[in-house]
């Protein structure tokens, strides 16, 4: 089995679409889309994955199916009832004096670093920002969906590995988002979310390709072909859009903080 995890374009978050820049990213992701070999395709709720895969499926007559799991990672903190892990953010928003939601995973490296259970694949759900928000609930919520996903293409999970009851060689594609990206592939590599989270930045129209190896017969692991690749936008000449990274050095303020 083969899975592409595309994220959207350069995002208009405001509007949930894409901007005129990531409107140029998805069409050059789309002059890919029959070498690409999407297969199955399934893509977020939200409007810019939505865009993005638009293109594609209009290059190749695909048809995509939505499903509400593959929305953006949707855990929150509610900082009106922790204010203490106000210390773990940056840029704290407010209005009319209430704290905003805070996505939950998007902390500073010097707190979650300095916290051993953040790299743990277990330990992690007992973390301090994990008693404090509806983190673990949304990230089982998730990876149950997926399972259940997978088992009707035949990988059925046992403990850290999937037991073929019918192999496939099928292509599946999720037009989705890089948080969301993240949580599926700690899953299918046992690896605490927050690693990938924190250690990767995947660019806008970027391609991951995973696959099935099955080593002995009827135990299947997924392994990594590529990791946000985005080949098409140098072969367009288009930049990648910085929307996936920080500041690279901090002093430079043109780059996002």
């Amino acid at each position: 089995m083969r899975i592409l995890l595309i994220r959207h374009g350069d995002p208009d978050y405001e509007n949930d679409t894409l901007t005129e820049k990531g409107r140029r990213e998805a069409e050059l992701l789309a002059k890919t889309a029959d070498d690409l070999k999407l297969g199955s395709c399934f893509v977020s709720p939200l409007g810019r994955a939505r865009d993005t895969a638009a293109c594609c499926l209009e290059r190749t007559g695909l048809t995509a199916q939505t499903l509400d799991w593959l929305e953006e990672f949707p855990a929150k903190l509610d900082l009106n009832l922790y204010p203490e892990m106000r210390k773990a953010y940056q840029n704290v928003r407010m209005k009319d004096g209430v704290y905003l939601p805070r996505c939950v995973w998007d902390m500073l490296p010097a707190y979650w670093t300095a916290h051993e259970e953040y790299f743990d694949r277990k330990k992690w759900r007992e973390s301090e920002v994990a008693r404090c928000s509806d983190l673990v609930q949304k990230y089982d919520e998730v990876i149950h969906a997926f399972d259940e996903f997978l088992e009707r293409y035949g990988y059925v999970r046992e403990k850290q590995v999937y037991r073929v009851r019918k192999a496939s060689e099928e292509t599946v594609t999720f037009f989705c988002h890089f948080g969301i990206t993240c949580v599926l592939l700690s899953h299918l590599w046992n690896v605490s979310p927050f690693i990938l989270w924190h250690g990767l930045a995947l660019a806008p129209t970027s391609v991951t390709e995973v696959v099935t190896e099955e080593r002995q017969k009827g135990i299947a692991s997924f392994r990594g072909l590529r990791l946000g690749d985005i080949s098409h936008l140098y072969a367009g000449h288009e930049p990648a859009s910085f929307a996936a990274r920080f500041a690279e050095v901090y002093d430079n303020m043109e780059q996002r903080h």
